[in-house]
């Protein structure tokens, strides 16, 4: 059975406006609640939009570009279905935006009605509190006036049983009372009209009441039935979302399902292949007997190799009254040694010597006697710049070896 607005809130005292007050509060709080749902969707749509937005950027530079083959076309899918997901969030928020717009609409229209009709209910009701009370006044006076005639008529008996009264007497009662009746019959007209007026305001007031119950009640009943609808329809949405977005997914799935690992790989084996015939294995040659000993002179270090070529060149040339022996010559220290005994060696000539000066870039520490320290920006003079890498070089009167990639002409 449905209930009425307008038989469930009135007051019993004349003057009680409690059942409009209490429709107005429950419409105020249903404005509250349309409020709160217009919220609802706006946070709802700034979070679609912002989900669909990151969810193209991922898309974006998700990268993938290195990849080959059938995994290369399920990557590049599934950055496809990202981006149409984010997409279709994006929709989503806006259709969410078009949404919250309605309902303003809606909560403005309901606004708009329902202060009409609280102008005409305070006015009545203000014209019914103002009646009232001057209907209440017109009673006291009515009420009042009846008594006063009343003392005057008791008095005039009073007075005409009186002995010694005066003729004078009598009659100046007599047209008091009869004053004193006269106001109390036109108070009494007074009251009358009075009532007969509030009356009227009474009915005019109660059919007031009852429109405004009805049209109270109507909006009501719409806007229960708008927010209802609402809320079913934003459910709609999200569910044809989750629709959507399993379709997209469901074609990602159609793509893997043809990636072949065996295709990717034949695939990269075909396109990159570097050769199927494989490096012969590296096997031992023994330097002295594959290098004649001029050529092991040119390219062993320094000190090997100057050791050898002066030990061969003092064979040769024993007779030539040399004062060094092997033994000595070999005892010498390279640095000792790269001067002295490489002036004495026929054939040995001064381009040899490069005697050029040459800055180190980088610090390097001795490994070996032979070798010698040095730190970055040292100056050195190369004595012999081996073709193994390896160059004699002397710094503040003492020799050693150092790498050549170390120094740099000054």
């Amino acid at each position: 059975m449905k209930l009425e607005f307008k038989d469930a809130f009135w007051g019993t005292e004349f003057i009680s406006n409690a059942g409009f007050e209490t429709l107005i509060q429950r419409l105020n709080a249903g404005r509250r609640t349309c409020k709160d749902l217009e919220d609802l969707l706006k946070r709802r749509a700034v979070a679609e939009e912002k989900y669909g937005k990151d969810l193209v950027t991922i898309a974006q530079k998700a990268g993938g570009l290195h990849e080959i083959c059938t995994l290369k076309t399920s990557f590049d899918e599934m950055k496809t279905q990202i981006e149409n997901v984010g997409n279709l969030h994006i929709q989503l928020s806006v259709v969410l935006k078009e949404e919250v717009k309605r309902m303003e609409q809606f909560r403005e229209r309901q606004k708009e009605q329902k202060k009409k009709y609280e102008i005409i209910m305070e006015k009545v009701q203000k014209t019914k509190v103002s009646l009232f009370k001057k209907t209440i006044e017109s009673k006291r006076s009515y009420v009042q006036r009846c008594k006063e005639a009343d003392e005057a008529e008791g008095a005039v008996e009073k007075i005409s049983v009186t002995p010694t009264a005066t003729p004078k007497q009598v009659e100046k009662t007599n047209n008091k009372a009869r004053q004193c009746r006269e106001a109390a019959e036109e108070a009494e007209k007074q009251y009358i009209s009075n009532i007969e007026q509030l009356d009227k305001i009474r009915q005019e007031w109660e059919s007031t009441h009852i429109d405004t119950c009805e049209m109270f009640q109507q909006q009501e009943e719409d806007r229960i039935s708008v927010l209802r609808n609402a809320l079913w329809v934003h459910c709609n949405h999200l569910s044809m979302q989750c629709v959507k977005d399993d379709e997209c997914y469901e074609n990602v799935r159609t793509i893997l399902e043809d990636c072949d690992i065996v295709a990717d790989n034949n695939y990269f084996v075909e396109s990159h292949t570097t050769g199927s015939t494989r490096p012969a294995p590296i096997e031992y040659e023994n330097y002295y007997d594959n290098y004649t000993a001029a050529e092991r002179n040119g390219s062993a270090g320094f000190v090997g190799g100057v050791m050898k070529r002066f030990s061969n060149l003092l064979q040769g040339n024993l007779s030539s009254g040399s004062k060094l022996n092997i033994s000595e010559s070999a005892a010498l220290p390279a640095g000792e040694m790269s001067e002295e005994a490489c002036s004495s060696i026929p054939g040995f000539h001064a381009s040899e010597q490069a005697n050029e000066e040459y800055k180190a870039m980088y610090d390097y520490v001795a490994q070996g006697e032979d070798e010698l320290s040095i730190s970055v920006g040292d100056v050195v003079v190369v004595i012999n710049q081996g073709e193994d890498g390896w160059w004699m070089v002397k710094r503040n009167g003492t020799s050693g070896l150092v790498p050549g990639s170390y120094l740099v002409k000054e």
